[in-house]
């Protein structure tokens, strides 16, 4: 029966989110600029973060309402700027609080290492990626083809150290994932196409992906995100035209080995899609060059729940750009696993949704899918493009938008991202945003009133409602797919009515809380718990 419910308001959601308008923010920072800003559905200014140094790629909102950055590492006190260098450059990663206060920086630049590009959030943490120097005698030695110096993609996750600072808890190297058929007294040596779950080391040498090498810059990864319910990672290669998957839930040993986590696989490529020639097996190249910012959407209930969603930078024609959803193939034998056929390539064997973008860009970029069915576009400047962000409804029809912001990724917030509800006493009062309009004090008139405190909670939160008369009162709370998961009924109650309720046993989300009364008035407020 419960899953049955679960279905059902599901499809009703799915049914009314496009009869819905998008209210939010969105936050973005332009292309060279150390200010960050984010603005209102109106495109007024709610509230800016000033930095000493520019944002080298993306922003993104925690749940407290910090903010993270990726910056440019130009900028030392008695030390040096980076070592090296090559596009989206960072070198260091900030968080930094509503008041512009740093509360964390990590440095993450050394002659053979250095940040760059894309970053992403995983609870509390920040998973970024990097280059690490390989030379030309360490990839030849490894069954490789190499006249200079070569950096493989890697990523580290950084944890606030408490003391203002940065300390890495986990790490992933595509280095440790090679496999090669060229010499088999070679390390990894093996049949290529047996192998999808390891990387050709001379598959962009021999033409497999698209857009060709840049100095050091191996595989060009430029996007990367956090399934939370999955505990895996999905990162996006410019120069390999393609998209993959890897296992989170793994030590940094197990990432390092073929064996661990819960995929059972460690730290080799759970699923990969968009060029099958890379494997060495015959598929349709659906990713023709560059591609960028691969993520799932929120599998709530929205449309197209659960899929993979990229940003193909050529995906209709070399000057259309596409927003592409893929349908990932789950083994059914394995939750943490994707299913594929031996010797055939990963399905699907193309997109399995597609808009056709109204305004496109060659390189860097960004979408995603709203709560509401929409799809939020970020059409990035500079190579051509648009550098605008606007937001399309199910028909196609721009209904938010086009701004130009000239950023290489800029994201919108909803009314009850956490983020948003904590940074709310911080925004500008010129701000014209609905969200707050109810935010926390819903009058009803004059006999009825409810209050709902702290929002964001923690473990506690206190409801207060006025009524002037004798009514029952029944408090209700809902989960994010509909489900009533706590009821409290008071008999014949009259003037205010507090209750604290203990929410320290439930997830992390969003939650309706209703109350009802028998003289007939209901009022709903929502309401977001953050363990």
């Amino acid at each position: 029966m419960k899953k049955f419910l679960t279905l059902v308001f599901a499809t009703f959601l799915t049914i009314t989110f496009y009869a819905q308008s998008f209210n939010g923010f969105a936050l973005y920072n332009s292309q060279g600029s150390n200010t960050t800003y984010l603005i209102d559905e109106n495109q007024n200014i709610a509230h800016t973060w000033s930095m000493s140094t520019e944002c080298n790629y993306t922003v993104q909102l925690k749940d407290n309402g910090n903010l993270i950055r990726g910056t440019k590492n130009n900028v030392q006190t008695g030390g040096t700027n980076n070592y090296l260098n090559g596009a989206a450059d960072a070198g260091r990663v900030q968080e930094i609080d509503p008041n512009g206060v740093v509360v964390m920086d990590f440095i993450y630049s050394t002659s053979t290492a250095l940040s760059h590009h894309d970053l992403t959030l995983i609870g509390d943490n920040v998973l970024i990626t990097a280059w690490e120097v390989k030379s030309s005698t360490e990839v030849n030695n490894a069954g490789g083809s190499a006249s200079s110096d070569k950096w493989p993609t890697h990523f580290v996750e950084i944890a606030n150290d408490g003391n203002g600072g940065g300390q890495i808890v986990w790490e992933w190297h595509i280095w440790d994932h090679m496999v090669q058929d060229t010499d088999t007294n070679k390390p990894n040596y093996g049949v290529i196409s047996d192998n999808p779950q390891l990387i050709d080391i001379n598959m962009i040498n021999q033409g497999g992906g698209g857009g060709g090498q840049s100095g050091g810059d191996w595989f060009h990864v430029n996007g990367v995100d956090y399934n939370e319910d999955l505990d895996q990672i999905a990162f996006s290669s410019r120069f390999a035209s393609e998209i993959y998957i890897i296992d989170h839930s793994t030590t940094s040993a197990e990432a390092a080995t073929h064996t661990g986590g819960n995929s059972g696989m460690g730290g080799d490529i759970l699923y990969r899609w968009g060029n099958p020639s890379n494997y060495n097996v015959s598929g349709t190249q659906v990713i023709p060059n560059a591609v960028h910012d691969v993520r799932w959407i929120t599998d709530d209930g929205r449309p197209n729940s659960g899929y993979l969603q990229i940003f193909n930078n050529s995906g209709v024609s070399n000057n259309q750009s596409a927003i592409d959803g893929i349908e990932t193939p789950v083994d059914p034998n394995n939750p943490y696993q994707y299913f594929r056929n031996t010797g055939q390539a990963y399905g699907p064997s193309t997109y399995t949704t597609r808009y056709a973008c109204q305004y496109s860009a060659s390189g860097q970029s960004a979408s995603d899918r709203m709560s509401n069915g929409n799809i939020f576009v970020n059409a990035s400047g500079g190579q051509g493009g648009a550098g605008v962000m606007y937001e399309v409804n199910d028909l196609g029809n721009i209904i938010w938008g086009p701004y130009n912001s000239d950023t290489e990724k800029g994201f919108r917030y909803e009314c009850d991202h956490p983020g948003i509800i904590a940074l709310e006493p911080y925004m500008n009062s010129t701000a014209t945003s609905s969200c707050f309009n109810a935010s926390y004090t819903t009058e009803i008139s004059d006999e009825h009133s409810l209050d709902i405190y702290p929002n964001p909670s923690k473990e506690y939160v206190n409801i207060n409602f006025f009524s002037s008369g004798f009514s029952d009162i029944r408090i209700v709370l809902y989960n994010s797919l509909g489900e009533n998961i706590l009821n409290i009924k008071s008999d014949s109650f009259s003037g205010q009515f507090n209750k604290m309720l203990d929410l320290s046993k439930f997830p992390s989300g969003f939650y309706t809380v209703k109350v009802i009364t028998s003289d007939g008035v209901s009022i709903s407020k929502k309401l977001s718990h953050i363990k």
